[in-house]
């Protein structure tokens, strides 16, 4: 017996949106599930090959492969915005050369990464200068700082936990970084705090730092999908997340 059925336009009625991940990422995922929690809003992971060593020699591979990995996400769809989930990656290969790498394939799409959302979240919110928390070696870290200055941005504080290895970072606590953070923010006078990497658990602790400190967060992560969202149209307020989301 054949049976009959109907189609209507699917899950993305309001948004489809893609996200290239490391192969060893362990958090975004987790975090971009509750952040993308919005009916009609459709959200797609592909990976991309990655070592476990964060090091400026071994980043820029990275972008020979991001063709390949974007070419994986469903083919049938239009995407409206594509997000390259690597801050560090970001930084030291350019976002112009990663937006140029993904539109080879999806040439529609808008393109963001956490080092372009959080230039375009600190401009949001309207804020200068940042204390810095990284996970990064020094020689990472700094290139991210320079490109944050290149943007306008005063790097006010600053502390790593110089930490190479990605799967390490994945488990540092959110406690962890909770102190971390209070540490960088009173270090100098700051508008907001950056906490950089995809790797970092640190959805779960914005709220609190920011009640602590009275300064927004700028979390790789979360200024990640803030701007996919908002890139792809969709502002609504999200409560519990942040002053980004608010």
């Amino acid at each position: 017996m054949r049976l009959s059925f109907d189609t209507d336009q699917g899950i993305g009625t309001r948004a489809n949106l893609g996200v290239i991940v490391l192969e060893n990422d362990e958090t975004l995922e987790q975090e971009f599930r509750r952040i993308m929690d919005i009916p009609g809003v459709a959200l797609y992971h592909t990976r991309i090959p990655m070592g476990p060593e964060i090091r400026t020699d071994t980043l820029p591979q990275m972008l020979a492969d991001l063709p390949a990995a974007t070419r994986l996400l469903p083919p049938a769809l239009s995407f409206d915005a594509i997000g390259y989930a690597c801050t560090s990656a970001s930084s030291v290969n350019g976002p112009e050369k990663v937006a140029k790498a993904i539109q080879t394939v999806c040439p529609t799409a808008a393109v963001t990464d956490p080092l372009t959302a959080i230039i375009a979240g600190g401009r949001h919110l309207g804020v200068t200068r940042l204390a810095f928390l990284s996970p990064y070696v020094a020689e990472v870290s700094q290139t991210m700082r320079d490109r944050l200055s290149d943007a306008g941005f005063q790097i006010a504080g600053f502390g790593s936990f110089e930490e190479s290895n990605d799967q390490i970072v994945s488990r540092i606590t959110p406690s962890s970084i909770l102190a971390a953070g209070r540490q960088v923010a009173n270090a100098a006078p700051c508008d907001a705090i950056v906490m950089s990497c995809t790797a970092l658990r640190c959805l779960e602790i914005i709220p609190e730092i920011e009640a602590q400190t009275g300064k927004p967060v700028l979390a790789s992560n979360a200024a990640l999908a803030w701007h996919m969202l908002r890139l792809a149209g969709v502002d609504d307020p999200r409560m519990g997340l942040g002053r980004l989301f608010a």
